[in-house]
């Protein structure tokens, strides 16, 4: 059989005692053929552990399930976002996982794929002055509750990560390290990410001193050594103490 057969034949499902014949067989190219199916299997394997708590849901009639998580609790400066994602029982996000175990370029690409696929998504944030009146904890659950009422489509459960809402009156359920054992927590987690690293880019824009493109906010070197020679902005969190001990500068 040709090369051209052999891929035919694998992209419809070939059985294991074919794949073994090509596996075995003495042509670099179908073997390569066989490598490449089997990682994509794998992957197919990946995603569909990531819907089980989804697929829970859909077989007891929560047919919309919303997935929430968060980005910027612990930043100096801007705000903490969140982000709602309902996804289709069937959809195509190879690489799908929790935004922090991706490169930007591969959130990128992720985040528009899930845009064009979700059967809805919301970001909703809170604000740093929100965040220093309410703390930390409850301006996320404010975010969060924004992203849900930002959504077109409203969700019969929700599944979040790390948190629950009781002042959402949608059935609900918080997952420890859920961005990483649920496929809708992960999708919410790279929308929210790419949003808010954009957002933190366009803020540098007016408060350059900071490195806020670089930093996003976060209290590196080159923004504590910023925060000691120009005393804090208006998109400092003054209630975090790296930036309450510096609020009298400037």
């Amino acid at each position: 059989m040709s090369i051209r057969e052999v891929e035919n034949i694998i992209k419809s499902e070939p059985s294991e005692e074919f794949l073994e014949a090509c596996d075995k067989d003495p042509r670099q190219g179908i073997r390569s053929l066989v490598v490449r199916y089997e990682s994509q299997r794998a992957e197919e394997q990946r995603i569909q552990e990531l819907l089980t708590e989804e697929k829970k849901l859909w077989e007891k009639g929560f047919l919309y399930v919303a997935g929430l998580d968060e980005v910027g609790r612990g930043p100096l400066a801007g705000p903490v976002m969140a982000a709602a994602c309902i996804l289709p029982a069937r959809f195509d996000l190879p690489g799908l996982n929790d935004s922090k175990k991706l490169s930007e370029s591969k959130r990128e690409k992720l985040s528009e794929q899930i845009q064009s696929q979700a059967l809805g998504y919301a970001v909703g944030s809170a604000e740093p002055a929100e965040i220093d009146a309410l703390n930390i904890l409850q301006a996320t659950k404010l975010a969060m509750k924004r992203a849900v009422e930002g959504l077109k489509v409203r969700p019969h459960f929700l599944l979040i990560d790390a948190l629950e809402l009781p002042q959402i009156k949608i059935p609900q359920k918080g997952i420890i390290r859920g961005d990483s054992l649920s496929a809708s927590i992960a999708a919410a987690s790279i929308l929210a990410k790419v949003t808010r690293d954009r957002w933190m880019t366009e803020l540098h824009k007016l408060y350059p001193e900071y490195g806020f493109y670089r930093n996003k906010g976060y209290g590196t070197k080159e923004h504590l050594e910023a925060l000691k020679a120009y005393g804090p902005c208006p998109l400092h969190r003054r209630s975090f103490s790296p930036v309450e001990q510096k609020a009298s500068i400037g």
